[in-house]
């Protein structure tokens, strides 16, 4: 039915959609250094963001929540960054994957 490198590039990107964020694409083509370091990166992204995010300690006035004196800390705006930088990779990566499928014969 798919010849090898169409079930190769086909595997890759169904590894890269299910577990990017886990780094399982870099561990599924052997790279483990690469897979922690990606397990890493997301880990310190996301847990910046919950840390830095201004949704924790809203004063309540009359029951209702006071958005008029939250603070955003300006620091959110390097993982920010780092999020957007490594989910546009992961999408690049898989329209690469995509192409390859393509190119296949």
């Amino acid at each position: 039915m798919f010849i090898k490198e169409e079930k190769k590039s086909l595997t890759r990107l169904a590894v890269l959609a299910i577990g990017w964020g886990l780094g399982l694409d870099r561990f599924y083509e052997g790279r483990t250094k690469d897979g922690i370091l990606s397990i890493l990166g997301w880990a310190i992204v996301f847990g910046s963001l919950m840390l830095l995010s201004p949704c924790q300690g809203y004063n309540y006035v009359d029951g209702v929540k006071d958005y008029a004196n939250v603070d955003v800390n300006p620091l959110i705006i390097l993982p920010l960054g780092l999020g957007i930088y490594g989910a546009t990779l992961v999408i690049r990566k898989g329209f690469r994957l995509l192409r390859s499928f393509e190119a296949a014969e």
